[in-house]
């Protein structure tokens, strides 16, 4: 996005709303909801889920990472879950910035760890 619009997000001066605010709860709604969203997915109880921002800003343009750690308590993973939750988090920050930024770019969607179900996982850095 442009710097201009990480201020906007920033200073809580989007047209449309608190942003960040917006996004996790869009986030924490997906997650619980990924079973509607994903066919075959079945549901699962979480017992939390947890997100997080970072942003950084540079000369021409800037960030907003967005991270989600989904827990249950059940014999199968939830990182479809975690992964449906950023990209609701992605997608409600474009849809409420959209009208100052449309040139924004939504990439990188990907697990970076998984523990519990019938394997644990996670991505080698770099």
């Amino acid at each position: 996005m442009r710097p201009e619009t990480l201020d906007l997000i920033l200073s809580g001066k989007v047209p449309k709303g608190d942003v960040l605010a917006t996004a996790r709860l869009a986030a924490i709604q997906a997650a619980k909801r990924t079973w509607e969203w994903i066919p075959l997915c079945h549901p699962i109880p979480l017992t939390g889920v947890e997100v997080r921002f970072e942003t950084e800003e540079g000369a021409e343009a800037a960030w907003v990472r967005i991270e989600v750690g989904v827990r249950a308590e059940a014999k199968t993973g939830v990182e479809m879950e975690a992964l449906t939750a950023v990209a609701a988090a992605a997608l409600t920050l474009y849809d409420m910035c959209k009208g100052v930024d449309q040139g924004m770019v939504l990439e990188e969607i990907l697990l970076l760890e998984k523990r519990g179900g019938k394997t644990d996982w996670k991505r080698e850095e770099g």
